[in-house]
């Protein structure tokens, strides 16, 4: 960070969730869209596919979309075709708020911009998909790189990808912040040494700069 006080991190590279962070995040309207096509105990089929590593492996590429539709048939005892259940699936993806495509624009300047996302195909064709329709340019062009967990086959909070987001971009952990919306994935981080910022349901990350720069009592608050 150009100026830095003395004592105070130099944070030259920025890494983002996205999920909560950069894109809103609607759990009470995926519950709502399943009820609405006959699943009543919501709650059993999150556990049961939670229990099953059943998101997890979706996030790490470990299974096919048919494998995941397929499951989720089997859970449910629904017969639904694929093309509604990604639809139904799909209603937890939110808005983009154009204020903070704005910001990110505008720390192109000042930071190098990182993505690190735990997300899945099906999740991600249809944001990438929408971004375009709403923006009129591609997504990860905001970005230096960026790394969703079903192309590479890992997810936070193992340390994994983190090592190799930092390894692929060249990266030192105490030059670079990392903000996430989950508390777990903040301290994976930070037992890398890696500069990290939780951000909470009250917050927004454009309230973390001014000028399109860190403010310094937040940076302060890391150490």
């Amino acid at each position: 960070m150009e100026g830095s006080e003395p004592g105070i991190p130099d944070i030259k590279n920025i890494i983002f969730d996205f999920g909560g962070v950069i894109i809103n995040i609607h759990h009470e309207r995926v519950e709502n869209a399943f009820k609405a096509i006959g699943v009543k105990d919501f709650e059993r089929l999150f556990n049961q596919a939670s229990q099953s590593d059943l998101f997890q492996k979706l996030e790490k590429g470990e299974i096919s979309e048919q494998e995941f539709r397929d499951e989720i048939r089997d859970i449910t005892g629904l017969n639904i075709n694929d093309e509604d259940l990604d639809h139904t699936w799909n209603q937890i993806i939110g808005e983009y708020p154009p204020h903070r495509i704005d910001l990110l624009k505008n720390l192109r300047s000042n930071y190098r911009l990182f993505l690190l996302s735990n997300t899945n195909s099906i999740h991600f064709r249809y944001y990438i998909s929408m971004f375009q329709d709403q923006f009129g340019f591609a997504f990860e062009s905001l970005f230096d790189g960026a790394y969703w967990s079903f192309q590479f086959g890992m997810r936070k909070p193992d340390p994994d990808p983190y090592l190799h987001l930092l390894k692929q971009e060249n990266l030192q952990p105490g030059e670079t912040l990392f903000i996430d919306d989950s508390v777990q994935n903040i301290h994976a981080a930070r037992k890398l040494n890696i500069l990290a910022l939780h951000l909470n349901d009250q917050q927004d990350i454009s309230t973390l700069f001014k000028n399109a720069l860190l403010i310094p009592e937040l940076v302060k608050s890391m150490i």
